[in-house]
């Protein structure tokens, strides 16, 4: 039928049921594990040349056009290519050694960050004094350096946020727990979901204490019980939200959801009332991987030299100083 007559029997209030209708999509539904939850194992992976911060031109922009996003990563791509160190600079990794990605996420928002609407974390003076502070005294102290320098954490959830390499996580279901394996560090999370409490407010630690429980097909993560010694990120992919403190009061609640066979919504909502001025939060699509990647031990302590350099020249410069 035309759509001049469809026109018309509207304006009649005749009915079209003898319409031939297109049919809807059909919703896509999540697999399920052995003992019923909807199955988020796997290994997925986040590389991404989205910024973690919104651009200060693209204040009001949320989102890029698919001409804009195809601009971006075939630049990306182009950019994939070795360059020589300048004279003076000893060069860092090569690219066999990076995956950064050279797409940007799948929903082709301009930042990770998604609240406020700016897309720009909140800071606090305090946070970005203290922030500041540490990276001028890194030749001081370990203390100064980031979690990640030292090989204790990345944080959570900067654990989950992507970084020049080692962007996988490898997510395993059992009856009652959720494990979430890290490439970066080598670290591990085991979240129980049977609803137990966290753990006493005298009890602190360096991820906080996480707590799973199922809202549907979206599996929630409660995390609190954090110590003050931490940092909410530590890649240098988080921009000026790299090295900035948590405090005891830091509460993360994160939420995954398939929404494909290939993809997992993630979605972090951090607040802390010493570092931030408000809550804000990511979203990072995950996707996930069906070839041959595979984790490997990140042995981060053996191979650790940068951190004893960067001290052993803080004391060489404080001898030639005296």
């Amino acid at each position: 039928m035309h759509c001049k007559y469809f026109v018309v029997m509207a304006a009649m209030g005749l009915p079209f049921s003898g319409w031939a209708q297109a049919p809807s999509p059909k919703a896509w539904v999540s697999p399920r594990t052995a003992d019923g939850q909807p199955d988020l194992q796997g290994v997925w992976t986040n590389p991404t040349i989205t910024p973690f911060e919104r651009p200060a031109e693209l204040a009001n922009k949320p989102f890029w056009t698919e001409q804009e996003a195809a601009a971006l990563e075939k630049r990306a791509a182009d950019n994939q290519v070795e360059r020589p160190p300048k004279p003076g600079d000893p060069g860092s990794y090569n690219l066999a050694w990076t995956d950064a990605g050279t797409k940007v996420v799948s929903t082709r928002q301009t930042s990770l960050v998604v609240a406020p609407p700016d897309g720009r974390v909140p800071l606090k003076p305090w946070a970005e004094q203290t922030r500041d502070y540490n990276i001028a005294h890194i030749s001081d102290s370990y203390v100064h350096l980031t979690t990640w320098d030292r090989c204790i954490t990345r944080g959570m959830p900067g654990g989950m946020f992507p970084a020049g390499y080692n962007n996988a996580y490898q997510i395993i279901q059992t009856p009652g727990y959720i494990t979430i394996h890290y490439e970066m560090i080598h670290n591990t999370r085991i979240i129980p979901l049977d609803g137990r409490p966290h753990l006493p407010s005298s009890v602190r630690l360096w991820d906080g204490d996480a707590r799973g429980r199922w809202e549907g097909d979206t599996l929630v993560v409660d995390t609190t019980n954090y110590n003050d010694k931490g940092m909410i990120a530590t890649s240098a992919a988080t921009g000026r939200i790299r090295g900035v403190p948590q405090s005891e009061s830091l509460h993360v609640v994160e939420r995954f959801k398939r929404t494909s066979a290939d993809t997992i919504l993630y979605e972090a909502t951090i607040e802390d009332e010493k570092a931030y001025m408000r809550p804000w939060k990511v979203s990072i699509p995950l996707t996930k991987e069906t070839g041959d990647y595979a984790l490997y031990e990140y042995a981060c302590h053996e191979g650790n030299q940068a951190m004893e350099n960067i001290l052993r020249g803080g004391r060489a410069k404080d001898a030639a100083t005296k």
